[in-house]
């Protein structure tokens, strides 16, 4: 891979008064295997932006929305002790197809993936909204998940065909505004539609939207006419080897220390099942002539350190987005709207740098920009371990307000840096691939976390100097829903638990923070080797 020109005055090959072409400039996706010519030019029309924030907007509120039906969809349908398959079978779905729908848009296209991705959200939406029992609506979500995993890559990668590199992180703000006004719009909207209407319209209401992006993307996306003999076979033994082994190893992950203890002969069991299967993908993919998880993802230093740093992101995001309302509500004393509001400051500040990363790395380069916010952001998580007990409202949320600033510092230099060191046809398995470790990370987090979570309420609980505390974990949550049933004495020690509980969390997520900023600065190159764009000036 060629490294940029050091006489160019970036550190990443980035001119530091121009880091890219002028408005109306075309720009070539150069390099390895992409098209030369009939590259979108200057900015992409408006339609378009439109379409691709729409395809954003179906996926960034499609959990946050569900969750606040939960007790109504659960009264309606039955299945209380498996709803929470509600959201696991879509992420397994989303997480295990990602790696499938990179390859695929850089082999076929990505238009044809994303109108492919959209249908069959739309298609998920409507069986979702006619589901007649808990299982049925489990299996519809997980057919709404398959859609999401072709819309989060897809259009994440689209931002980056579309898009010279100084115009980047514009469109990438708006993509981090649109998963913000979702956070904050989508348990509005879900409550108001399950309280006025019915559960079933927050899966109808994402009819028009997918119709609408659908038509607008089919009419106005315009892709470069790519030459057939570059286009090699489909490695269909290797998507279906990475989705069984994927989903194998989430469905441990997210069952383990839930459903049966980690270390029973089902968790034991799917680990070592997940193990093997891994073996056959590092087979089949070895043998594939166009595979779907490339060798070169993990051989190339920059992609590499990019996927472990985002792994890390996705770990230490259990912390906030997880345990935060849990902390708000049982130590904090407030309501699920004020919980909501403490989280959900997060999202505001992250967009705002995300937008301001670029004079950052203009100057100082993606890794330095990266390796700033995510320091930052370690500090800010270790922060929340020093917080008096209990806290005060204003005390956490001011922390998110932190972290999202952190956060939008560190994880757009990365992705936009990584996109911009590869041509057309890597860019969909690349992005892919970074999407794909965020969200591994995530969920081998949620495991983790919990896990530390529920060993220290039970240590807690078995060293209590107060009688009246619930003897097993299971009653922990009935305690917390009804504090004013326990003596208050114990009602006191059990949110000190909680309290002691989330800070340990919090310190994990540091020690997740630290990890991703040591991976940046031993394993990533200190200039990304951003591949160069022609310029018509």
């Amino acid at each position: 891979m060629p490294a940029a020109d050091s006489t160019d005055g970036g550190p990443d090959g980035i001119p530091a008064e121009r880091a890219g072409a002028p408005r109306g400039a075309a720009v070539s996706a150069k390099g390895t295997g992409g098209p030369a010519a009939g590259t979108p030019e200057g900015r992409p029309p408006t339609p378009v932006v439109v379409s691709l924030m729409l395809g954003m907007a179906l996926v960034a509120l499609d959990s946050t929305i569900v969750a606040t039906a939960v007790p109504q969809i659960v009264g309606d349908l039955g299945g209380f002790s498996v709803f929470s398959w509600l959201f696991s079978g879509y992420l397994l779905a989303v997480t295990v197809t990602l790696p499938v729908y990179g390859k695929l848009s850089d082999t076929f296209g990505r238009k044809p993936v994303l109108l492919f991705g959209i249908a069959l959200f739309l298609l998920g939406s409507l069986l979702c909204a006619s589901a007649w029992n808990m299982a049925a609506l489990i299996a519809f979500r997980v057919v709404q998940g398959l859609g999401g995993g072709a819309l989060q890559g897809t259009v994440q990668t689209l931002a980056a065909d579309l898009y010279p590199l100084r115009e980047r992180p514009r469109i990438q703000a708006r993509m981090s505004s649109v998963w913000a006004a979702s956070a904050v719009a989508g348990p509005a909207l879900g409550g108001l539609l399950a309280s006025y209407a019915h559960w079933r319209w927050i899966f109808l209401i994402n009819l028009p939207l997918a119709a609408l992006a659908l038509w607008m993307v089919a009419r106005h996306l315009t892709e470069p006419v790519r030459s057939p003999g570059r286009r090699g076979p489909v490695d269909w033994a290797g998507a279906l080897a990475v989705f069984c082994c994927g989903g194998l190893l989430l469905f441990a992950l997210v069952q383990g220390g839930v459903a049966w203890p980690w270390l029973s002969a089902p968790s034991l069991g799917l680990l070592g099942a997940s193990a093997v299967l891994a073996a056959v993908v590092v087979r089949v993919e070895r043998r594939a002539e166009e595979p779907i998880l490339p060798g070169w993802v993990w051989r190339r230093r920059t992609i590499a350190a990019v996927n472990l740093a985002m792994g890390a992101l996705g770990l230490l995001m259990v912390a906030p987005m997880v345990f935060m309302p849990t902390y708000a509500q049982s130590v904090l004393g407030l309501g699920p709207v004020g919980a909501g509001l403490v989280m959900s400051v997060m999202t505001l500040s992250w967009p705002v740098t995300a937008a301001l990363s670029q004079h950052v790395y203009r100057r100082i380069g993606f890794r330095n920009t990266a390796a700033v916010g995510i320091a930052l952001a370690a500090l800010v998580l270790f922060s929340f371990t020093l917080l008096p007990f209990p806290a005060r409202p204003w005390q956490p949320a001011l922390i998110m307000l932190l972290l999202g600033a952190a956060l939008g510092l560190f994880q757009l230099p990365l992705i936009v840096g990584v996109q911009s060191t590869v041509g057309w046809a890597e860019r969909g398995t690349t992005t892919a691939s970074v999407l794909f470790c965020r969200q591994v990370g995530q969920s081998v987090g949620a495991a983790l976390l919990a896990a530390v979570a529920n060993a220290t309420i039970a240590a807690r609980l078995a060293d209590a100097p107060v009688p009246g505390l619930p003897h097993h974990l299971d009653d922990v949550a009935e305690a917390l829903e009804h504090p004013g049933l326990l003596p208050p004495a114990a009602a006191d020690h059990l949110r000190g638990a909680v309290a002691a509980a989330v800070e340990h969390i919090f310190l994990g997520a540091t020690a997740a923070a630290v990890a991703a900023l040591l991976v940046l600065l031993l394993v990533a190159p200190r200039r990304f080797p951003v591949l160069p764009e022609l310029r018509d000036d």
